[in-house]
Order: structure tokens, then C-alpha cells, then sequence
């Protein structure tokens, strides 16, 4: 009986990572350390059922066969705590805050709110190849980063 409910799971785990790369040109994915995220007793379980492991490296190779792009995000980028509309960071958020208001007065699910901005930093990360961290003040430039074209190749192409 264990055995088919393994099989199960993983055949989901096969047409989700599937449909995921079939659908999309770019996939973006957090980078979570879950042998750690295991460490919590109530969560355990939970993780280990949802296989997050097993999906990363199916998305992985599904996304070489597909010729689609993966973007992993940092796992220190503040996915929850940033405020989709204003871009403020809050300062603490524990697990058991599922839904927070921000000072601009935009009200977050935490969940939906990490999804978007997630989402939103692995495509300016595709488009252009810069970190997801959001800017800070005191940088060097005080500039964000542009998309870099490529260059036109013009070697050994005749003029006409």
C-alpha cells in the first residue's frame, strides 16, 4: 500500500513539473533549504509528503529537455515580508502571520503576496541578469539595473 501511494505522489510530482515547463517560457522557483525546513516538528511531515526536492529536480531537467529557463531566487530574498505595492520590507514576520497590512495601506496574504514577488524578481532576473535583492539606497550607483542586449555579431559579415 505504501508503495502505491509513493507512486502516486510521484507520478503528480511528474505531471505537475509537466504541465509547469509545458505552459511557461520561464519557470521561477525559491531556493529552500528543506533539510532544515524539516527540522520543525509541525511542518515536517507536511514537507516530506510534498516532495519539494523531488519537483525542483524534475523541474530542472523538464526544463533542459524543454529548452525553457529556470530561475532560482535566493533564499534570503524577503519574498513574504516585501509589500508588492510600495516595495517596503517589513522587520519581522513569524510563520503564524498569514495575512499583514503594510504602512501604504496595502493588505497582503502571505502566500499570494511571496508567489507575486517571487515571480516578479525571477522575470527582472531573467531580463536582466541582476540580483533579486531589492535596491537599497546607499548603493554604489544609486541606479537600478538596466536590461544589457546582446551584441550584434557584424564579424565577417559583408557590408552592403
Amino acid at each position: 500500500m505504501h508503495a502505491r501511494i509513493a507512486d502516486r505522489r510521484h507520478d503528480h510530482l511528474h505531471k505537475l513539473s509537466t504541465r509547469l515547463v509545458r505552459e511557461n517560457q520561464t519557470v521561477v522557483i525559491e531556493d529552500l533549504t528543506v533539510r532544515n525546513l524539516l527540522k520543525n516538528g509541525k511542518l515536517a511531515r507536511a514537507i516530506s509528503d510534498a516532495s519539494w526536492t523531488a519537483l525542483r529536480s524534475m523541474l530542472e531537467y523538464k526544463c533542459a529537455w524543454y529548452g525553457r529557463e529556470l530561475v532560482v531566487i535566493d533564499r534570503w530574498f524577503p519574498s513574504s515580508k516585501l509589500c508588492g505595492a510600495c516595495g517596503t520590507v517589513a522587520a519581522k514576520m513569524p510563520l503564524n502571520v498569514r495575512e499583514w497590512t503594510c504602512d501604504c495601506g496595502a493588505v497582503h496574504d502571505r502566500d499570494v503576496n511571496a508567489a507575486r514577488n517571487t515571480l516578479a524578481a525571477g522575470l527582472a532576473a531573467a531580463a536582466c541578469g541582476d540580483g533579486v535583492r531589492p535596491q537599497r539606497e546607499s548603493s554604489r550607483t544609486g541606479r537600478s539595473s538596466v536590461k544589457q542586449e546582446p551584441q550584434r555579431v557584424t564579424a565577417g559579415i559583408p557590408r552592403l
